[in-house]
C-alpha cells in the first residue's frame, strides 16, 4: 500500500483510504476517522505561514513568513514549516528532546518555546533527507466547499457541518426554511 502525503510534505496517507481507483478523493464518509481528520485539518492549514519564520516576524510582519510545506505532530498540536526551518525541527526532535513530546498536547508549544529562545539547528547539521519524486505535485485537497459539498451529498434532515480548524465533523438540523434564509450572493467564512 503506497504512502502519499497531500497538500503539505509530513503527514503519510495510505492512498487506497483517501482516493478511488480512479484517483478522485473518496467521500469523507469513506475515509478513516484519523486520516478523515487529518485531511481536513489540511485544508485550513495550507495557507498558513511557517510557525518558525512567524516566531521570527510576529503578526505585523505576517507577509514575510515563507509558506509552510510541511507538516509535523498531531492535529491541533501540529508544527507547520517551511524548507528553511525544517532543518530546525528536526535537531530539536532528535537532538535537543523534542521526541519526548510527541503524542503529547504540548508538542508545538514546546518546539516554539524552544524556537523562541534561540534555539536553531548548528550549520553542519543535516535534516531530513526526503525522497521527493516531485515535490510540487502533491494532490492538494479540495476546498472547504468542495468538501461541505461532497459531504452533504443526498443528506436529508440532517446536514454534516466541517469545522476546518479542528478536523471534526458535527450535524445540525436543516430544512428548506433554513436553505430559503441563506443569501446566495454573499461571501460566507469558510473557516
Amino acid at each position: 500500500m503506497a504512502k502519499v502525503s497531500i497538500g503539505l510534505r509530513g503527514w503519510r496517507f495510505d492512498e487506497s483510504e483517501v482516493f478511488t481507483d480512479e484517483g478522485e478523493f473518496r467521500a469523507l464518509d469513506e475515509v478513516p476517522e484519523d486520516a478523515r481528520t487529518r485531511l481536513i485539518r489540511l485544508t485550513y492549514l495550507q495557507s498558513k505561514p511557517c510557525d518558525a519564520c512567524y516566531l521570527v516576524h510576529g503578526e505585523g510582519e505576517k507577509k514575510r513568513c515563507n509558506p509552510a510545506k510541511v507538516v509535523y505532530g498531531e492535529p491541533m498540536e501540529e508544527v507547520l514549516l517551511c524548507p528553511d526551518h525544517e532543518v530546525d525541527f528536526f535537531y530539536w526532535y532528535r537532538e535537543a528532546g523534542g521526541s519526548d513530546y510527541r503524542g503529547e498536547e504540548t508538542f508545538r508549544d514546546e518546539f516554539h518555546e524552544w524556537f523562541a529562545a534561540g534555539g536553531r539547528a548548528p550549520d553542519d547539521y543535516e535534516g531530513p533527507d526526503h525522497v521527493d519524486t516531485d515535490p510540487n505535485e502533491l494532490p492538494t485537497p479540495p476546498d472547504p466547499a468542495e468538501l461541505n459539498r461532497r459531504l452533504n451529498e443526498g443528506q436529508e434532515g440532517k446536514r454534516k457541518r466541517i469545522d476546518f480548524k479542528k478536523g471534526e465533523i458535527t450535524y445540525e438540523d436543516w430544512n428548506d426554511e433554513d436553505q430559503n434564509r441563506l443569501d446566495l450572493g454573499q461571501d460566507y467564512p469558510t473557516e
